[in-house]
C-alpha cells in the first residue's frame, strides 16, 4: 500500500509562490507517475500536472507557465512549485502516484489559499 502525505499549502498573497511536496511511503525509483490534481471549493476536481518516472512532464493547458512539477527519486518525493499565485488558484491540491499497473493512490491534500 503506498501512502502519500503533502506539505507545503499555506495562506499567501497574490504574486507569491508556494512549493508543495507530496513524500510517498515507497520506492518510487524509476517507475510510476506522479501527478498533481486540485480542488477548488464548489469545482470539480482538476488535473494541473504530471511526471513520469522517466521525467517526462506533462501540464494541464491553463497551468502553463506558473506551475512547475518534480520529483526526487531518491528521496520518494515529488513537488510542485507555483509562481505568481492569482485568487483563483484557492483549492486543495491533492498528490497522486499511479503505479506500473495504472493502480492510484491518493495523499490527502493540502490547502493553498490566496488572499490579500
Amino acid at each position: 500500500q503506498v501512502q502519500l502525505v503533502e506539505s507545503g499549502g499555506g495562506l499567501v498573497q497574490p504574486g507569491g509562490s508556494l512549493r508543495l511536496s507530496c513524500a510517498a511511503s515507497v520506492s518510487i525509483f524509476s517507475s510510476g507517475t506522479m501527478a498533481w490534481y486540485r480542488q477548488a471549493p464548489g469545482k470539480e476536481r482538476e488535473f494541473v500536472a504530471q511526471i513520469a518516472g522517466t521525467g517526462t512532464t506533462i501540464y494541464a493547458d491553463s497551468m502553463k507557465g506558473r506551475f512547475t512539477i518534480s520529483r526526487d527519486n531518491a528521496k520518494n518525493a515529488a513537488y510542485l512549485q507555483i509562481d505568481s499565485l492569482k485568487f483563483e488558484d484557492t483549492a486543495v491540491y491533492y498528490c497522486l502516484y499511479r503505479d506500473l499497473s495504472s493502480r492510484e493512490y491518493w495523499g490527502q491534500g493540502t490547502q493553498v489559499t490566496v488572499s490579500s
